[in-house]
């Protein structure tokens, strides 16, 4: 929580509006502290809470991994905010660099336990994401390795809906081949740091191919017709895959960008359009996993839903006219847009807790 609110105040600093602190060093930290402070924390916890609730074997170690990554979000921030950078780069990427090492044992663990594709793909976003901070740590800019960062968060989420809707991926060998997508889009990784020219348009390429081909065979696009719940996350999911598809797209087309609008709707389609709204999805199955309570559906999840969507298409469109104010609007909306999501999830887990409180209290005669 702490990483979200401190990447929130962070991304209105390089939007150029009034934020409630106002650092540029703490603006200069807004990637990190959101990809791997604040998604990279909760993916490394949700599985060190699966592996506990599994209860075979003494996993007490998982834990360790979250608790490097959160120790990491200390250290960037101290730094920001005191302006000395003891240690530099060196600590904060050492210690999610840890955090990454400990999410490869613990699919390691999964992998004895369960032989999956699911888990094969999230190992390659998981070295993606160690791959990505340890070069962020040897001084290469955040704009060189976005493809990395982005890859651990896009091959993290694409594995975990193949393992949520296994059934819909077992048809025509698509699991194998989806394996197969994930691992190109590895083994091009260091291609685009080596020949951005050819690298990020093969890139772009394959990432096209993998979020058509998921998007496919997932379940979201029969589940789309249904009602309620079922409907919202559908929703949710299938426009992130039309969110990735935009990036892809961009890369296949500009090849590297590195700076600009054109940089920042790549980066925020992939980050917001596509890792958020997954991440609103997935939510009401993931939460009751870490904090033993539901999330029950409401209307108002689809006001949020929309107005994250409403912000980076603004931003997006904003960004292609090169007209900076729509360009902030957008990027303003979207941090109102999560900040509602972490207030409405609060909530609506307020509101389970105190109901189950009162079914389960004794009752007078």
């Amino acid at each position: 929580m702490l990483a979200l609110l401190c990447g929130l105040d962070a991304a209105l600093v390089r939007l150029g509006l009034n934020a409630p602190y106002y650092s540029v060093e703490l603006g200069s930290i807004h990637g990190l502290l959101m990809v791997y402070g604040f998604l990279g924390t909760a993916i490394s916890l949700e599985r060190a809470v699966a592996l506990q609730s599994d209860r075979r074997g003494v996993t007490w170690w998982a834990y360790l991994g979250p608790a490097a990554s959160a120790l990491a979000v200390i250290t960037v921030l101290v730094q920001s905010t005191t302006g000395t950078l003891l240690g530099g780069r060196l600590i904060p990427a050492l210690l999610w660099g840890a955090a990454m090492a400990f999410l490869l044992a613990m699919y390691r663990v999964i992998w004895h336990k369960q032989s999956a594709h699911a888990v094969l793909i999230q190992v390659l976003g998981a070295f993606a994401g160690l791959g990505g901070i340890l070069l962020w740590g040897r001084g290469y800019e955040i704009a060189q390795i976005v493809p990395w960062w982005t890859m651990f968060l896009v091959l993290t989420i694409i594995g975990e809906r193949v393992e949520l809707a296994r059934i819909s991926f077992l048809r025509q060998g698509t699991e194998k081949r989806v394996v197969a997508e994930a691992s190109i889009l590895t083994v091009l990784l260091p291609i685009t740091l080596m020949v951005p020219q050819w690298g990020y348009p093969l890139f772009g390429i394959t990432l096209v191919a993998t979020i058509l081909d998921v998007c496919w065979h997932d379940v979201a696009r029969n589940t789309i017709r249904g009602v309620g719940l079922t409907r919202f996350m559908a929703a949710c999911m299938l426009s992130g895959y039309g969110w990735a598809l935009l990036s892809g797209g961009i890369w296949l087309v500009c090849g590297p960008v590195f700076s600009g609008y054109g940089y920042d709707t790549v980066v925020h389609a992939l980050t917001v359009g596509f890792a958020l709204s997954m991440v609103m999805a997935h939510a009401p199955v993931i939460v009751p996993a870490i904090a033993r309570r539901t999330v029950p559906y409401h209307q108002a999840m689809w006001a949020v839903w929309a107005l994250l969507q409403a912000g980076l298409i603004v931003r997006t469109i904003s960004g292609a006219r090169e007209a900076n104010d729509g360009w902030q609007l957008g990027g303003a909306l979207d941090v109102v847009a999560v900040l509602a999501f972490v207030l409405m999830t609060v909530s609506l887990i307020a509101i389970s807790g105190r109901k189950r409180h009162e079914e389960t209290a004794p009752q007078p005669y």
